[in-house]
C-alpha cells in the first residue's frame, strides 16, 4: 500500500457517506458494502449470487468537502476464468458536482479463479492498494467515488486534506432496479457507464442497483429486499438468467413471477413498478438453456456462449426468451386491471434486431460498452421522460 500524504486526515467510512448499498459489513480490514441484507445472504447457498451481491455495482462514496486530495485504501477481489483472457482491473470513477473528473484502478488484491467447465473456484489472497485523486478545486463541492461495479471491494481507509460531511440529498427520486448481469454492468467500461447508471443520470434519479450477475432468478429473499428498500420508482428485469440456468419450466415461472411481484407490492403498494422483459439475445430467442461456454472458443482464448438446450423441448415448458416475453406481457396486463401503477416494457425496445446487426453481443450474451450506453439512453427516454411509466404524476 502506498504511503499517504502527511497532511491528509483519516475520515471514518460510515453508512451516511455511501449510497447504493443495502448494508455494510464490518470486516477485519474495514467495511464491505453489500447489495443484499444479511438475512437474504444467510438464506443464499449459491456462490455466484454471493459474489455478485458483494460487487458494488451502483455503490458510491458521496462527500461534500473542500478537499483538493482524496485517498482511498481498498482490498479488491478480482475475477479470473480458467482458459479465458485476463480481465481488466476494475475502474473507480470520480465525479465532481456530477461531472466525471478522473478515473483510477487499484492493482493487487485477492484473485478469485473460476473454472467454468467444473464450477470450481479458488481464492488467492493479495495485498490492498491505494487510489489517489489530487489537484481538485478547493471550492466547496460534492464528490462521488463510484466503486468498481465488477470487483468485490472492501473499503479500508479514506483520507482527505479538508473536512468532509455527507453530501446532501437533492430531492431526487430513488430508483430501485433489479436485473441480471446486464443490469449489473457486464462489459460496461466503468461504474458510471453501466446502463442503469447512465439511465439514472439522464433521468435525474438516485440509483439503487440490485442487478446481480447470473442471479436474477426470482428468489424470494431478493423480492423481500426489494420490498424493504425505500424507493420512489421500481423496475425489475426478468428472464435471461432463468434461461441461462435452465432453472424452471413455464408452470413454475408464472406463479413465481406473481409471487415476486406480490412481495414487492407488500412494501410498495402504489409505487410505479415497471416489469422489463429480456433484450434481444439471438442464441436464446427460441432455444432454451442452459447457456454454456463454447469450449472450442475457450481453447483459442475467447469466451463465447452458446445455447445448450433443444428447441423441441419448449413444447414441454422449457423457457425461451420469446416464451418469457409473451408470459410477462400477459401477467402484467392481467395484474394491471387492479394495479394501475404496474407497467410493462418489451426489452427489445432497448436492444433489438437492428441494434444486434450494428452492435452484436461480443460473447453472444452480454452487451459491450457502446451497447450499455444505448440501452441506458433508451431506458431513460422510455421510462423517465414525459409520459414514461416511471414518471410520477405532477412531475
Amino acid at each position: 500500500m502506498s504511503t499517504h500524504h502527511p497532511r491528509l486526515t483519516a475520515v471514518p467510512i460510515t453508512g451516511d457517506l455511501l449510497r447504493g448499498a443495502i448494508e455494510l459489513e464490518r470486516t477485519e480490514h474495514g467495511v464491505l458494502p453489500h447489495r443484499l441484507p444479511a438475512r437474504a445472504r444467510a438464506q443464499n447457498t449459491d456462490g455466484q449470487l454471493a459474489m455478485a451481491e458483494s460487487q458494488p455495482s451502483g455503490v458510491r462514496l458521496v462527500l461534500r468537502t473542500r478537499a483538493t486530495v482524496v485517498e482511498l485504501d481498498t482490498l479488491p477481489t478480482k475475477r479470473a476464468y480458467v482458459g479465458a483472457p485476463p480481465r481488466p482491473d476494475g475502474v473507480y470513477d470520480l465525479l465532481v458536482d456530477g461531472r466525471l473528473q478522473g478515473q483510477a484502478v487499484v492493482t493487487g488484491g485477492n484473485t478469485l479463479t473460476i473454472d467454468m467447465t467444473t464450477g470450481a473456484a479458488e481464492v488467492r489472497p493479495g495485498p490492498p492498494g491505494t487510489l489517489r485523486f489530487g489537484g481538485l478545486s478547493a471550492d466547496l463541492k460534492d464528490i462521488e467515488i463510484w466503486l468498481p461495479h465488477n470487483e468485490t471491494t472492501e473499503l479500508i481507509a479514506l483520507r482527505t486534506d479538508a473536512p468532509v460531511e455527507p453530501a446532501p440529498y437533492r430531492g431526487r427520486a430513488v430508483w430501485l432496479h433489479h436485473g441480471s448481469s446486464i443490469s449489473h454492468g457486464s462489459d460496461a467500461a466503468s461504474p458510471t457507464t453501466t446502463w442503469p447508471a447512465l439511465a439514472a443520470a439522464l433521468g435525474g434519479v438516485e440509483l439503487v442497483s440490485l442487478g446481480f450477475a447470473g442471479s436474477a432468478l426470482l428468489d424470494p429473499f431478493t423480492a423481500r429486499a426489494l420490498r424493504d428498500t425505500p424507493a420512489d420508482r421500481i423496475s425489475v428485469k426478468i428472464g435471461i438468467n432463468l434461461v441461462n440456468a435452465d432453472l424452471m419450466r413455464l408452470r413454475a415461472f408464472t406463479p413465481a413471477v406473481h409471487g415476486f411481484l406480490d412481495t414487492i407490492r407488500e412494501g410498495h403498494p402504489t409505487t410505479p413498478l415497471l416489469v422489463v422483459s429480456p433484450i434481444l439475445c439471438p442464441i436464446h430467442e427460441d432455444t432454451p438453456g442452459p447457456s454454456a461456454p463454447d469450449h472450442s472458443a475457450l481453447s483459442e482464448g475467447k469466451l463465447i456462449f452458446r445455447a445448450a438446450g433443444d428447441p423441441a423441448e419448449t413444447a414441454a415448458g422449457k423457457l425461451t426468451l420469446n416464451t418469457i416475453r409473451d408470459e410477462l406481457a400477459r401477467i402484467v396486463e392481467q395484474r394491471a386491471v387492479e394495479d394501475p401503477n404496474l407497467h410493462h416494457l418489451d426489452g427489445r425496445a432497448l436492444y433489438g434486431e437492428a441494434d444486434f446487426a450494428e452492435l452484436p453481443l461480443p460473447d453472444a450474451l452480454h452487451p459491450d460498452a457502446a451497447t450499455h450506453r444505448r440501452i441506458g439512453e433508451r431506458f431513460a427516454k422510455l421510462a423517465f421522460h414525459t409520459g414514461g411509466p416511471l414518471v410520477v404524476a405532477g412531475e
